[in-house]
């Protein structure tokens, strides 16, 4: 059977939310990150990055992984990627030009909008945003935020979503860079546009199940 390996609270996120959204049957063997444990090598520890049977699936000891019979992917975007051209349907590609496109979007958002928008919800998770050091690098980042939002909230206009008529992996894999800023109150007012098409994203019900999940683990 179709397995993926990760935490909720990882970018497994993406990979689950289509298959979610395909309903498709899979295992998912929860593995949370080494680094967040006080000793991921106690023998109480749980199912983790550093364990010896996880690294026996990823050596290189990151999640999400998927194994699909003999196949192992290992990167959260190749993943899910190659899951709308298996189950996925309209959620794939339809053609060599929405092809690129839904790479365009997949690698905006993981070279311009992840790390930035990482950076803002871990100065909130860490209780930061109200000191001046947090303040700092919220507003750096958000600076940073605003050519890669510009560009999506451009290409939105007139538009429900990133590619032809009709929701797609490409909406999947972007909306999930593009929620990490979203601790930061006010971040999406200057994009009202983005803040649309990402609301409808959150309002689909496999997301919803998703988040709901995601929401329910140990932080």
């Amino acid at each position: 059977m179709l397995t993926i390996y990760g935490a909720m609270r990882s970018r497994a996120t993406r990979p689950i939310w289509l298959l979610y959204e395909t309903n498709t049957p899979f295992q998912h063997v929860p593995v949370i990150q080494s680094y967040r444990l006080p000793d991921a090598a106690a023998p109480d520890a749980p199912f983790n990055t550093a364990s010896p049977d996880f690294l026996k699936v990823n050596p290189q000891g990151l999640v999400p992984a998927m194994l699909d019979g003999d196949l192992l992917l290992t990167e959260s975007l190749a993943i899910t990627y190659y899951l709308a051209r298996k189950f996925g349907g309209d959620l794939a590609p339809r053609d060599l030009a929405e092809e690129g496109q839904a790479v365009q979007w997949a690698l905006l958002g993981a070279t311009s909008v992840e790390t930035p928008g990482l950076d803002i919800a871990q100065v909130h998770g860490k209780g930061q945003a109200g000191t001046p050091e947090g303040q700092a690098i919220i507003a750096e980042r958000t600076r940073a935020l605003a050519r890669p939002f510009a560009r999506i909230e451009a290409h939105l206009q007139g538009r429900d979503w990133l590619m032809g008529d009709r929701f797609t992996v490409a909406d999947i894999v972007l909306s999930e860079c593009v929620r990490y800023a979203m601790a930061q109150p006010g971040i999406y007012d200057a994009w009202p546009a983005l803040a649309a098409w990402l609301a409808r994203c959150h309002a689909r019900p496999a997301w919803v199940r998703m988040w709901a999940e995601r929401n329910a683990e140990p932080v």
